[in-house]
């Protein structure tokens, strides 16, 4: 797991205590079962590493104007890496973006100790552990509910926009940001790429997730996945 900068604000020591206390979580018997096998049995051409293997907490500026909220952690990516979003083709195709739009500070994300940092922005997963097929159970997102409410209730004051990525991302985004006590409009917004929805002094955008289902097909291009987070860096600096 990457280490945050030790000189950032009072939000870090929340948020450094936080992921102590989720990498320790066991709550959901068939995600630490799958994460574990694959820790053990590993990919062939990471057969050399050390998986993590462990819930994968946030990663990012703690004291956010931008919050992007995945879905989980891939079983070859995060999992292995203990970085959100890293070491794996989803997270190649989005910090490219996050690069070409100023908000990261490499193109590439491929292990913690690789130079990478994010500007004015923190990345999420709404179910912590990486899950088989890529499809966590409805018990389990809401058994991992209450760590993405508290990472929330930590980066929410600094937080201008949430881009949520794909269907499941915008759903636990909304739901999230309604505990937190955010007007969340009934009925709830649909999700859309490129959907935009004003949240009070939010902004929530949707984006479709950079799988490689979407990205091979083109239902994803990296003009498309631009326009969103360059649209969120806009918004976030016209609050600042």
């Amino acid at each position: 797991m990457c280490t945050e900068p030790t000189d950032e604000p009072l939000e870090h020591a929340s948020l450094v205590a936080l992921a102590r206390r989720l990498v320790e979580c066991r709550a959901c018997p068939r995600l630490v079962d799958w994460r574990e096998q694959v820790a053990r049995e590993k990919r062939a051409s990471f057969a050399d590493e050390t998986y993590w293997g462990r819930p994968v907490p946030g990663w990012g500026d703690p004291t956010p104007r931008i919050l992007i909220v995945g879905l989980a952690p891939a079983a070859h990516g995060a999992n292995r890496t203990g970085r959100v979003f890293t070491g794996d083709r989803s997270g190649d195709w989005l910090f490219a973006s996050l690069h070409r739009v100023g908000l990261a500070a490499i193109p590439t994300s491929t292990h913690p100790d690789d130079g990478q940092r994010l500007v004015e922005t923190r990345m999420v997963a709404a179910v912590r552990c990486a899950p088989p097929q890529n499809k966590p159970t409805t018990i389990e997102r809401d058994t991992c509910a209450p760590w993405l409410d508290e990472e929330l209730a930590i980066v929410l004051p600094h937080v201008r926009v949430v881009v949520a990525l794909g269907g499941f991302g915008w759903t636990a985004a909304l739901t999230a940001l309604g505990r937190a006590g955010v007007d969340v409009p009934a009925p709830r917004p649909r999700f859309g790429h490129g959907a935009e929805v004003t949240l009070g002094e939010l902004s929530l955008l949707g984006c479709y997730h950079p799988s490689q289902q979407n990205t091979f097909t083109g239902r994803l291009t990296e003009p498309m996945l631009d326009e969103v987070l360059g649209r969120a860096t806009r918004l976030a600096r016209m609050h600042a």
